[in-house]
């Protein structure tokens, strides 16, 4: 039975005043909504009253969970466990939060009293507070890096990576969390889309020649086929799908369709929606390359300089050691065409052409097979320089063109991996100095050992200095030769010292392209005319240091602080040095800040000078 509308309009009444008693007709006041903290508000109350310790642990754990890919990528899930298989959030006020979490960080740290530390912990302390207040330094320049371009440094690129050689697929569970990933892609690209305006509305978009390389690379992924079949997350999936012994032929086919669906409904529209964008900005990209050309550009230099030398020297002083680097390599390079009857009337590009001949070319078919060579040659004779080995394995994996490394998960489900170029023919001059630089003993021997046997906080373990790491590469590269492991090969030796050219030349471009006006051509005939190397790879090279500036100046300023660091020890402990000793101390140093690795290698020294 419906109640009369007076019974109605009383029980409002009443209900309007708070019962029986109030003020007839009053509307009670909304209530406030309670503000909810910041992440850094959290992050300030989780730290508050820790011990350093307690501190260094916390402060890692919650920086570590804001970029969930890189859980991932490290096999970190058994220590920061994932509630949902998620991408990283690029969006720009996720970003702003972890600026401030990492300066909420930074301050508490320098709460504590530094003086009252050991040795060991002040370099832990340093180490920290380098990390923080360089990510924290990079807040002022949170729109200048081109993360859409076109090599593996954009997000087209490292999302690929991601699926298709980091994210495990061993399990049923794998494959749903790749699918569920997957289907993160759109969300994510379109993050970058919206960093792309933001960028663009600060006057920064990316220069029209690596733009273009950018959108042409995007085609094979966009315009993929309806069936999904040759695009390569979908191809990868289905073929990993085979070795899950778990799976029935049922859930293999329902992951199958899923995969499909996934790469159409995200995967598609994700490429094809940022390749619009990045062609709507094209009539917008400028001509010409460089930081040094957008507002503040020169600022942003000076701190991708220091970012990734992790040292104070200038853009100048950078330029002016790659060219006297590069007119040392030349000499040396010259006693060895000399030796081998080489005209002294030809290009560097003619030169090499007769050490590629002469050193002979390996088939393709044999390729894989000599790094693997190579590789176990060089673990047999490393206890000529080092008493202290990685567990972890090193594995040489395919690649068109190859040439870098992926390091082995914490967990040791995943090796070591040296990405090499296996599809081509190779010269056999440029492979030996590759594989030491790439794996043993340099970037599998360094980053293995630092995650395994490295001293102090996990951060000493996970945390990577550009310089540190690609310096001990390249230096890994000049330790080989002073071995002897280039005995009988000057092809190898020439190689090699190509190699170390590449690194130098990189100094002059790389400032000569964001802080000296360089055009891509006058890039482009410095790489021709200083290696002897072709046009289409000096325009690469060109390419990649206009896009990521600072970052290719790291390996040669890297391989001569170490180098400088050792000549300091030999010449202060004389007999008493130890060449195994000194590597034993830089690599379970955990791949500090250069300015750090002074004081590794001289409280070493000092310790040594003390024992009688």
């Amino acid at each position: 039975m419906r109640k009369p509308v007076f019974a109605l309009l009383a029980m409002l009444a009443i209900a309007s005043c708070g019962g029986p008693g109030g003020d007839i007709g009053a509307i009670p006041p909304r209530p406030t909504p309670v503000a909810q903290p910041s992440p850094a508000e959290v992050l300030q109350s989780d730290l508050a009253g820790l011990s350093l310790t307690e501190y260094y642990d916390k402060s890692l754990e919650a920086l570590t969970y804001r970029s969930p890919e890189s859980i991932v990528w490290n096999a970190l899930s058994s220590v920061y466990p994932l509630d949902t298989p998620v991408l990283d959030n690029l969006s720009d006020d996720y970003t702003r939060d972890t600026y401030a979490m990492v300066q909420v960080a930074l301050d508490v740290l320098r709460s504590f009293d530094r003086d009252l530390l050991s040795d060991d912990d002040k370099l832990s302390y340093d180490f920290y507070e380098w990390y923080l207040q360089d990510r924290a330094d990079g807040l002022d320049f949170i729109y200048y890096d081109f993360i859409a371009t076109y090599n593996f440094h954009g997000v087209q690129s490292d999302t690929e990576r991601f699926f298709l050689d980091i994210h495990p697929l061993a399990t049923r569970q794998d494959a749903e969390d790749y699918l569920t990933r997957l289907g993160g892609v759109v969300r994510k690209f379109r993050q970058v889309i919206d960093y792309l305006n933001l960028q663009s509305g600060a006057g920064i978009i990316e220069p029209a020649i690596t733009m273009d390389a950018a959108i042409a690379r995007m085609h094979a992924i966009a315009d993929g086929p309806i069936t999904a079949e040759g695009v390569s997350f979908y191809d990868h999936f289905v073929a990993a799908l085979e070795d899950i012994p778990e799976l029935t032929l049922d859930d293999r086919t329902a992951l199958r369709i899923g995969a499909r669906d996934t790469v159409r409904q995200s995967i598609y529209p994700a490429y094809r929606e940022l390749r619009a964008a990045l062609q709507n900005l094209r009539a917008r990209a400028p001509s010409g390359i460089g930081v040094g050309q957008y507002s503040r550009g020169n600022d942003y230099y000076n701190y991708m300089l220091r970012h990734h030398t992790t040292t104070d020297l200038t853009a100048a002083e950078i330029h002016q050691l790659g060219l006297d680097e590069l007119q040392r390599i030349h000499a040396e390079m010259r006693l060895i065409f000399d030796q081998l009857g080489y005209p002294r009337d030809e290009t560097r590009a003619q030169l090499y052409a007769r050490v590629e001949a002469d050193g002979g070319v390996i088939p393709a078919a044999d390729v894989k097979a000599t790094y693997e060579a190579i590789i176990q040659a060089a673990e047999q004779e490393l206890d000529q320089a080092f008493d202290i080995f990685p567990s972890s394995n090193v594995v040489v994996a395919d690649d068109e063109f190859g040439g870098f490394y992926i390091g082995p998960s914490f967990d040791g489900t995943r090796p070591g991996a040296f990405y090499a170029g296996t599809v081509h023919d190779e010269p056999w001059f440029s492979m030996p100095s590759l594989t030491y630089h790439e794996a043993v003993p340099g970037h599998h021997t360094q980053i293995a050992i630092a995650m395994e046997q490295a001293a102090g906080p996990s951060f000493r373990k996970t945390v990577r200095f550009t310089a540190f790491v690609e310096g001990w590469a390249l230096y890994a590269e000049r330790l080989a030769y002073e071995l002897g492991w280039y005995a009988n090969d000057p092809y190898g030796n020439l190689g090699r010292l190509q190699f170390e050219a590449l690194r130098a030349a990189r100094l002059v471009m790389d400032t000569g392209i964001h802080s000296m006006g360089w055009s891509f051509e006058q890039a482009v005939q410095f790489n021709m005319d200083n290696l002897g190397a072709s046009r289409g790879a000096s325009e690469g090279a060109a390419g990649r240091y206009s896009v990521v500036p600072g970052q290719a100046t790291a390996y040669l300023v890297g391989m001569l602080h170490i180098l400088d660091a050792r000549q300091r020890a030999q010449d202060q402990l004389g007999a008493q040095f130890d060449l195994r000793a000194f590597h034993r101390v830089v690599l379970t140093s955990g791949g500090v800040p250069l300015a750090l690795l002074d004081d590794v290698v001289d409280n070493w020294i000092a310790e040594q000078l003390a024992t009688p």
